[in-house]
């Protein structure tokens, strides 16, 4: 059956309102949750970046039993992998076995700030793939040290281990990255609909590990659901506008005011055609069909605009929820 997810975007509400968010996604019947991990908003009209760790923690302790992930975090750049170690050891036991350690290569939007610079993207994915693996070294209790062409870490080991561990999912785009990533990877983060990328993953898995299928594979839609549609559309464009850059570009900007000036001629039409807009709830189930139909087994909802996530419970939570366990279940 597939599951679907509620996501705690921390660039569009404080840390307290999102601990209030996770409760009540938990409430109407959310599988899971995620959250972003991020220094800035995309624009600055979002206007949050709460530090997502320490948020998550008060989620753990605040919802009882729906799953909780990071969407996506980067552990090469502003974190150490040795640091995203620890805290995901830490969210696991916080959260009773909920927790899932979703990583990718991440934005210079967040990481620049550590003023180490911007790599290539190959780098950032040789980074990437060397961090998870110190990641799985240090899960296991051992104490390790580590050498590798990008990190250092001398004589570590994580004290407080959870009896259930840690799934890490990797963000993969293509062929390519899957077969990087996907051997080392126990769920897959996907950006797109895409039945090739979900075929390539479940192969992998079965030629790694014999018949057992393939796991978790996770992807994540924007909506702006609103009784009005014009007011729907609006807010998405205020807000979302940079979502159609697509990631190569979005990868890339590094501070609000890049995306503002990078999305200066974006049409409020362009954006509705790209983002389920207003009271529609089938619109909503036919976009997140496509991922199920490419065989994606998870999908987070996105609501856009911090100030409609009671609006949205209250109204059309519920009955979204039943339409696509009706259509997709």
């Amino acid at each position: 059956m597939a599951r679907f997810g509620y996501t705690l975007m921390t660039e569009q509400a404080g840390p307290k309102e999102l601990v209030r968010h996770a409760v009540r996604a938990e409430a109407v019947g959310f599988d899971f949750e995620v959250m972003s991990d991020h220094y800035s908003p995309w624009l600055s009209e979002q206007g949050h970046a709460p530090y997502a760790w320490s948020v998550l923690g008060a989620v753990a302790y605040a919802t009882e039993s729906v799953g909780l992930m990071t969407y996506v975090t980067c552990p090469t750049v502003r974190y150490h992998p040795a640091v995203i170690a620890q805290k995901a050891a830490t969210m696991q036991i916080l959260a009773d076995g909920r927790f899932t350690l979703g990583v990718g290569s991440g934005e210079s939007l967040n990481e620049h700030v550590v003023g180490d610079g911007w790599p290539s993207i190959d780098t950032r994915q040789d980074m990437l793939q060397e961090a998870v693996a110190i990641i799985r070294a240090l899960h296991s209790g051992d104490v390790v040290s580590w050498k590798g062409e990008y990190f250092d870490v001398q004589s570590a080991r994580i004290w407080d281990l959870p009896e259930i561990p840690v799934p890490i999912a990797v963000a993969m785009s293509g062929e390519e990255s899957v077969e990087k990533f996907g051997p080392m990877a126990d769920c897959l983060i996907g950006v797109q609909p895409d039945s090739d990328l979900i075929r390539q993953w479940k192969h992998l898995h079965s030629r790694a590990f014999g018949l057992e299928p393939a796991r978790r594979s996770i992807a994540q839609i924007p909506i702006a659901w609103d009784l009005d549609r014009d007011a729907a559309i609006a807010r998405a464009y205020e807000q979302f506008r940079w979502f159609g850059g697509g990631w190569s570009v979005n990868s890339e900007l590094p501070t609000p005011a890049s995306f503002a000036a990078a999305t200066q001629f974006v049409r409020k039409e362009d954006v509705a055609e790209n983002i389920p807009c207003g009271p529609d709830l089938d619109a909503i189930v036919d976009a997140v069909s496509k991922y199920a139909d490419a065989g994606f087994t998870d999908v987070a909802l996105l609501q856009i605009g911090g100030d409609t996530q009671d609006r949205f419970f209250d109204e059309a939570a519920k009955p979204l929820l039943e339409a696509l366990h009706v259509r997709l279940g």
